[in-house]
């Protein structure tokens, strides 16, 4: 089969917009070129060499879906055939924006197992068709090779989750993207000397304009977030049909996608100081290869009550009740120190600054680090914890994103206690739990911080144990489910 033909003006419409920024040089830094009448010439010129190739491009790409695999041909110069197994694949993702939603085309993007990028990408296929591809692969990981549709029965679709309104909203202020404010601060230099030198004294003008700046930059901040919340997760539903979990998202660009329960490796539920105030909470679904830090990644609830997070958390992964196990106080007490040092080196140089610069202000002010230093470390010491189950080991970290990683024991690909030298003194160590879908051990996996060195050791090894136990489960459950199909086949 091939792409849609409206695929082909499509793309070359986007190689003329990837040339915009050449030709707005063109314009403005070239007197001699021939203003816009030359960029006119060169628009018209280009779109239809573009279009040319896009045409060939059309012609020579090919794809098929089989039993057991899809197959793609492609290449204009030099030749690509590929068959991306169905068993390996992991997530099947549509995107659509306002201009494929005016076209009637999609774009379909294939995640397999173990891979850190997109495995193929169909740009562009009609949305129907974008729909059956995505239906049909699901059906054949499921196993169901029955091509005649009076008889195959569609799977039921039950759904899970549907964000409102007022969960939109939230979002917005809960949601505020820390990296906005570094954004949004590049203006504050512009602005604060104008408005500096309305006063006659400019502490004074200090005085009073930095908090109004303050105030400025968190509601500039949160109105951005709040519009990208609106764009990414509007209309937002997840469902479940069969063994898979399916979304919509997105108001300009439109996302549904697939996420195969089988393939999940751990659930993270994540909470920020504001939302833990509120009763709110975020769940994300890592698969391998797939993880929620990513450019991909799958959040299965943006936002919801709690305690319908953990329902819902608790429908995809059985785990129970969770009870946390903190680490022990010498931990605290290492907090303690390690925040008092930061603490007394900020004083320190503010006072050098005030002492031996021109600069003079209220150094002292300074100090109340170090009062705030015991309460930060109680307060990172809180939010610590681990809960061993029956069949998941949950891990808790952070204060300002407190972050609940459940990991089943079978997912479990590398469980290592280390210790660093600080560590060591005072008998402490950590748990690091690495799935398939981690970045790997120095980052992105989930971890029991600073517990003591004794239970660290002994809890890696009920973890390796019981993952052995998993394993051999399983694998006697595969095996008797083989044997009763060969037994009702014969």
């Amino acid at each position: 089969m091939n792409l849609d033909p409206l695929s082909i003006p499509y793309r070359a419409g986007e190689s003329v917009l990837r040339l915009a920024w050449v030709l707005i040089f063109l314009v403005f830094g070239n007197q001699t070129f021939g203003g816009f009448t030359g960029v006119g010439l060169v628009v018209v010129a280009w779109f239809l060499v573009t279009l040319a190739y896009q045409l060939v491009y059309y012609q020579r790409f090919e794809y098929e879906l089989t039993d057991d695999t899809l197959d793609i041909a492609s290449g204009v110069v030099s030749r690509r055939n590929r068959e991306i197994p169905i068993r390996r694949v992991q997530n099947v993702d549509i995107s659509r924006n306002v201009v494929h939603r005016l076209l009637g085309i999609a774009q379909i993007d294939l995640e397999t197992a173990g891979g850190s990028s997109t495995e193929a990408s169909l740009k562009y296929v009609s949305f129907e068709e974008a729909k059956r591809l995505q239906s049909e692969i699901g059906r054949l990981k499921r196993g169901d090779t029955s091509t005649d549709e009076t008889t195959a029965e569609a799977p039921t679709e039950r759904e899970l989750f549907a964000i409102t309104s007022k969960e939109l909203a939230l979002l917005g202020v809960i949601g505020i993207d820390l990296r906005l404010l570094s954004f949004v601060t590049v203006l504050l230099p512009v602005v604060a000397p104008s408005l500096t030198e309305q006063f006659g004294d400019p502490l004074v003008g200090l005085a009073v304009t930095a908090p109004l700046a303050a105030v400025a930059i968190v509601a500039v901040t949160a109105a951005i977030s709040g519009a990208l919340a609106v764009t990414n997760y509007y209309g937002f539903r997840l469902s479940r049909v069969s063994e898979e979990l399916h979304y919509e998202r997105g108001l300009l660009q439109r996302f549904s996608g697939t996420i195969p329960l089988e393939k999940v490796q751990t659930l993270s539920i994540s909470e920020n100081v504001i939302a833990r105030r509120l009763g709110y909470a975020s769940l994300a679904v890592e698969t391998a290869g797939y993880s929620p830090n990513d450019a991909g990644s799958q959040s299965a609830v943006p936002l919801a009550d709690r305690r319908r997070v953990f329902d819902l958390a608790q429908s995809v992964e059985s785990f129970e009740d969770v009870a946390f196990e903190r680490p022990p106080k010498r931990a605290r007490q290492r907090y303690v120190v390690r925040y008092g040092i930061v603490a007394a080196v900020v004083v320190a140089a503010a006072f050098a600054v005030d002492r031996f610069t021109g600069f003079t202000f209220a150094w002292y002010a300074t100090a109340v680090l170090v009062v705030a230093a015991p309460v930060a470390a109680h307060l990172k010491w809180r939010n610590l914890g681990y809960d061993l189950q029956s069949e998941y080991i949950v891990l808790r970290e952070g204060f300002w994103t407190r972050t609940i990683s459940v990991v089943p024991y079978y997912r479990v690909q590398t469980v290592v206690d280390s210790q660093t030298v600080f560590q060591r003194r005072r008998r402490l160590a950590t748990l690091v739990v690495d799935t398939a879908g981690s970045s790997g051990l120095t980052s992105g996996a989930t971890r029991a911080l600073d517990i003591d060195e004794a239970r660290a050791s002994e809890l890696r090894e009920i973890v390796a144990d019981r993952l052995q136990q998993e394993l051999v489960e399983r694998r006697e459950q595969r095996r008797r489910e083989r044997l009763d199909s060969i037994e009702a086949a014969a």
